[in-house]
């Protein structure tokens, strides 16, 4: 039998979408506790998706309303 792309490891017949990753801070490395954490930034730069953590976010507040690339902060 051939699996399908992105099948994985769910079961045969179960059509059920795969469990959500965490994110992970694209400036410090640190884990998000919940799939979607509501108090995370959320950035895409050149086609790349990125999310920073609470405190990156604020630590770095106006070069994010600047609209500043992360290289640059």
């Amino acid at each position: 039998m051939t699996s399908l792309p992105g099948s994985g490891d769910r079961a045969e017949g179960d059509s059920s979408p795969a469990e959500p990753r965490p994110p992970v801070c694209a400036r410090c490395g640190t884990t998000a506790t919940e799939p979607q954490p509501t108090t995370w930034t959320f950035s895409v730069e050149n086609g790349v998706r990125g999310y920073f953590c609470d405190a990156c976010s604020r630590e770095n507040l106006r070069a994010i309303e600047g609209r500043l690339d992360s290289s640059w902060w």
